[in-house]
């Protein structure tokens, strides 16, 4: 028997939203669609998709209010936004708010594909060759930084900090990986499943983001910058 994966999309441009309802679908994915944030949360509330596409700017409930009730209520289905605001700050609201992945408008439909593929090949228990071995608990410990992959759950200095499955998934990659420089190809690779081109800021938003969880003033800086190169998690 075939299965598809589910998508909610909510997008209130009538337009948009037919045109990529259609090419989801040809595309093998079962899509309920919606006009607006409120009845986006209804939808995930009868029946929680495999992955959900939530424009931004929506009128009533926006995609970033429709993200941080989902993630208050402790649902972590993969979600990717649709803006058109492209801005680093706008970015890093959408982040905060508990998106995995944008794209920006206007879009090519195959890049929303290999975003929501990438998006579920993460969702989906799928463990990997690791440097660092976990420990007796099956945590991965740095300096006072500690990971819980099965409960992606973090901690640094004692405290637990929030983070997105996208920040958690790179913070776990360079834990796992600490003292080696990793490139920007590999992460790419291993973090989204393909590589966004050298003119990308995608990894360098990613990484700005997960410092001012990590690396909080009055703690030692762990991840760095290798210019030219990549980035490395380690103890200065």
């Amino acid at each position: 028997m075939t299965t598809y994966n589910t998508v909610l999309l909510a997008e209130d441009d009538r337009a948009i939203r037919h045109a990529l309802e259609r090419a989801l679908s040809l595309e093998g994915y079962r899509v309920t669609a919606v006009p607006d944030g409120i009845e986006a949360l209804a939808a995930v509330h009868r029946e929680r998709p495999d992955v959900i596409v939530l424009d931004v700017m929506m009128p009533g409930l926006d995609g970033l209010q429709v993200c941080r009730v989902l993630r208050a209520e402790g649902d972590r289905t993969p979600i990717l936004m649709l803006t058109a605001r492209v801005e680093t700050a706008d970015r890093i609201e959408g982040l905060d708010a508990g998106a995995d992945d944008y794209v920006a408008k206007p879009f090519e439909v195959d890049e929303v594909f290999a975003r929501l593929r990438a998006l579920l090949r993460r969702a989906a228990p799928a463990p990997g060759p690791a440097r660092e071995e976990p420990g007796p608990d099956g945590t991965t410990q740095v300096a006072d930084l500690r990971l819980d992959p099965s409960a992606r759950r973090v901690w640094r200095a004692g405290t637990e900090l929030e983070l997105t499955r996208t920040e958690f998934d790179l913070l776990e990659l360079l834990a796992r990986n600490s003292g080696i420089v990793l490139d920007h190809a590999t992460i790419y690779d291993r973090i989204w499943g393909y590589d966004f081109g050298p003119g990308s800021k995608n990894l360098a938003v990613y990484i700005g983001y997960l410092r001012r969880k990590v690396d909080q003033p009055g703690l030692v800086p762990l991840i760095h910058t290798v210019r030219g190169v990549g980035y490395t998690l380690r103890e200065a």
